[in-house]
């Protein structure tokens, strides 16, 4: 390199450091200004994530109090997660009873008493003291109908993108919902066994019969598990399906006691439609004859 080239080196390349310098700090003051422009939702479980990322888009930051993996049958929150609380605009419960909800809401409330607290159960027909609303397609058309009214009440400016986007979503759920029908009607065998009774409003949405092997969120006794394997031989089961949050060896016992297997079904997983289908796959590998 001559000494010209040195020279307009020296000049050039602090000039490409300091625009790239540039660029790099607008493009994080653009989203600090975005994020401060969002909407703060706090929601129970995690498939409530979805409905309100695909209601509220970009105009929403979404903290989940109970963590991928955790039950809210047993979970406390962390002082962390109590934190985003304070900072919140609207709290989306499940407000179907589940046991979270039951144990921490009212805390939750005193920690920020100016939120909107929606019930994205509202206006779903119960099951008894079931809790688990959101596992039927058609309760989540309801659910995400409840988020889109409580996210225009605080943010009305934006009420047609809510809106537009809500009916996008309810249309890929009646999607999801002619799936699962179309997967699952056809058989004759309908009935099938999880450990935790978390489908009940899935198998009455399709015409199911859910079989638990645990009640009232104790352990089976052992007295309990002959009774599943009993039920199991009574209807030819082949799988004793096991959600995640929950402890395997109880329907692995049940399982070798019928020469049949274990398979995952969560009840709390992340992206709510691809989930639910494969839910509906795992019932027909049961159902086929």
């Amino acid at each position: 390199m001559d000494k010209k080239q040195a020279i307009m080196a020296a000049i050039v390349v602090p000039l490409i450091i300091c625009a790239a310098a540039s660029v790099y700090f607008f493009i994080g003051s653009l989203e600090e200004e975005n994020k401060g422009n969002q909407t703060i939702v706090i929601v129970t479980i995690v498939p409530q994530q979805e409905f309100v990322e695909k209601v509220g888009g970009d105009k929403v930051r979404i903290t989940v109090m109970v963590p991928p993996g955790a039950s809210p049958h047993t979970y406390e929150p962390t002082p962390s997660i109590m934190k985003e609380v304070t900072k919140a605009e609207m709290y989306a419960k499940v407000g179907s009873g589940v046991e979270f909800e039951n144990n921490w809401m009212e805390k939750i409330i005193s920690n920020n008493r100016d939120m909107n607290i929606v019930d994205c159960s509202e206006g779903i027909t119960k099951i008894g003291n079931d809790p688990h609303t959101w596992n039927s397609p058609v309760n989540a058309k309801i659910m995400v109908e409840n988020i889109c009214n409580g996210l225009v009440k605080i943010d009305s400016d934006n009420a047609d993108y809510y809106t537009q986007n809500k009916d996008n979503y309810i249309e890929e759920l009646d999607t999801l919902d002619k799936h699962i029908h179309h997967k699952l009607d056809g058989f004759s065998n309908r009935v099938f066994m999880t450990y935790h009774p978390s489908f009940g409003y899935f198998a009455e949405e399709y015409n199911l019969t859910q079989l638990a092997v645990e009640h009232g969120g104790k352990e089976p006794t052992p007295h309990a598990i002959q009774d599943s394997i009993d039920e199991s031989t009574r209807y030819n089961l082949r799988y004793v399906f096991v959600e995640p949050q929950f402890a395997a060896e109880p329907c692995k016992t049940i399982a070798r006691a019928i020469g049949g297997e274990t398979a995952s079904m969560d009840p709390l997983a992340m992206n709510y439609t691809s989930n639910m289908k494969q839910i509906a796959d795992s019932l027909a590998l049961e159902f086929e004859e």
